[in-house]
């Protein structure tokens, strides 16, 4: 979503600012799936979590953000916060 809103330029080019709000629009109501079978606040970790991390590497990959290794490890620290909120949900 954020990438695609990134892309808009402004809302200059409407198509990807439409894919963005279209992305949003999806990703509330996968959210809203979520929060049927887990606690609002460990969904919304996740969600959000989830999100960070893939315009983290998206942006990495397709517009040449540093991939340090710091970087690349605090990723990681998120992925491995988002499997820990799941797993001990359990």
């Amino acid at each position: 979503m954020a990438a695609a809103l990134k892309a808009s330029n402004g809302w200059s080019r409407p198509l990807p600012g439409l894919v963005g709000l279209l992305a949003g629009f999806l990703s509330i109501v996968l959210l809203t799936h979520a929060i049927k079978s887990l606690p609002t606040g460990t969904a919304y970790a996740i969600w959000t979590g989830i999100g960070a991390v893939g315009v983290t590497l998206l942006g990495m990959v397709s517009h040449g953000d540093s991939a340090s290794p710091w970087r690349v490890g605090c990723i990681a620290l998120i992925v491995v916060g988002i499997a820990g909120l799941r797993l001990l949900e359990a």
